[in-house]
């Protein structure tokens, strides 16, 4: 049965001497908004994280495969639906009425689609392309990220002892190194907003084991997402706002201002002790409680 309760959540994360989100129009440098010079991380990247999590949590079984992946074929997996409701010889002809493939199948496919994927289920998709499984839209939305205060991007020389030719051996006399460049961030504390509807959730069977995966991925997302380019990256805070209603109690931008947070020493920040959160559970709204899933 799918969530009955709205949710709204703050998510803090932090990087240490790291990329957390590069820029591939920009060189690879990480995010900033040039105006204020705060750090972003985008909201795919954030669910392409929480995706990782899943898939590698539950193995890619069903009904926490995911679809959108590495090198996925989506096509592929839309035909997986059709051929799973005995319906493939649509995929054949030429639905000229409704000027697509599928014909009356497709709301039967994206059931299937939403009932096998966790990803669709949670975030949406556009299924429409070429073998049509329809459009789903998701539950669950992200913010981006946006560093607490201004950050600051380094830039480092990098040598690796090894040419990837002969060509460039050759030219180099046997010296055999090639040079190149690295962009990290010293340390940043990032806050990003999140939206969980139930309404919305009806609609995909986006159920309350789903909602606790969701949690469990925001939480440990980091840990198994180590690499050289993204330095130490952390989960420090997940502050989730329950309504009893289907519809909500509050609005949401009311909810996230009572997460403050503020810097609790001087000078440039280097790690998450230089700031302190504040949660405010005091006369919350009616029919609002507030979750600390995860703090420091």
């Amino acid at each position: 049965m799918a969530i009955a309760h709205r949710y709204d959540f703050v998510l803090l994360f932090d990087v240490r001497d790291g990329n957390p989100n590069g820029d591939p129009d920009a060189g690879n440098l990480p995010r900033v908004d040039a105006e204020t010079g705060l750090g972003l991380v985008t909201d795919v990247c954030l669910k392409r994280k929480v995706r990782n999590f899943v898939g590698l949590l539950k193995e890619e079984q069903p009904p926490f495969e995911i679809y959108v992946k590495e090198k996925a074929v989506l096509n592929r997996q839309h035909q997986r639906a059709y051929e799973a409701i005995g319906a493939a010889d649509l995929l054949n002809g030429d639905d000229k009425k409704k000027g697509r493939k599928g014909g009356d199948k497709v709301e039967e496919a994206r059931a299937w689609m939403c009932k096998n994927f966790f990803d669709v289920r949670a975030f949406g998709a556009v299924m429409g392309r070429g073998i049509n499984c329809g459009q789903v839209r998701g539950p669950i939305q992200f913010t981006f990220g946006r560093s607490v205060e201004p950050v600051m991007t380094l830039e480092h020389s990098i040598t690796r002892m090894a040419v990837a030719t002969e060509a460039e051996a050759e030219k180099q006399g046997g010296d055999n190194r090639t040079m190149g460049r690295k962009f990290t961030i010293p340390y940043g504390l990032y806050q990003a907003h999140g939206f969980v509807s139930a309404h919305l959730a009806q609609q995909t069977g986006f159920d309350d084991a789903d909602l606790a995966l969701l949690w469990q991925g925001l939480m440990n997302m980091f840990e198994h997402d180590r690499s050289a380019a993204r330095g130490q990256m952390a989960t420090r805070g997940l502050y989730v706002f329950e309504h009893e209603s289907t519809l909500g109690n509050a609005p949401a931008h009311k909810l996230f201002d009572r997460i403050r947070v503020t810097r609790a020493t001087e000078g440039p920040a280097r790690g998450f002790i230089d700031y302190a959160i504040a949660a405010d559970d005091q006369a919350l709204p009616s029919g609002v409680s507030l979750h600390r899933m995860l703090e420091g």
